[in-house]
């Protein structure tokens, strides 16, 4: 096998051309994929509390807590390198900040102005 073959190989299967568990890239080792989900799995946890919040009649705390949720993933985008952002990359860095900014803003201004509800 020559060097492209065990490099394609490589690519297919996670494992590095000399059968290792895991590939070296640019003098580090590459994240596991359970780990590079953790992200995202925080961000998700955090939207399904701002959700359940909202379900409970909270119109004004679970909006602010999806908005967070939201300005987390954008942090999560903006600090962390691509191999352990996960699904968080979904586009462009860039279109990714700005989407997850805007919607966070947009969520924060509807619960500003939102009324509460008494129950």
């Amino acid at each position: 096998m020559d060097d492209a073959e065990q490099a394609e190989v490589a690519e297919s299967d996670g494992r590095t051309p000399d059968g290792g568990p895991g590939a070296v890239e640019g003098g580090r080792r590459k994240v596991p994929y359970w780990l590079s989900q953790v992200p995202y799995a925080l961000v998700l946890s955090a939207l399904a509390a701002g959700i359940a919040v909202v379900a409970a009649a909270h119109f004004k705390r679970g909006p602010a807590i999806i908005a967070g949720a939201l300005l987390l993933a954008a942090t999560f985008r903006l600090l962390l390198p691509k191999d352990w952002i996960g699904l968080l990359a979904v586009r462009r860095r860039w279109v990714d900040l700005l989407t997850l900014v805007s919607l966070a803003g947009l969520l924060i201004v509807l619960a500003w102005v939102a009324p509460q509800l008494s129950a």
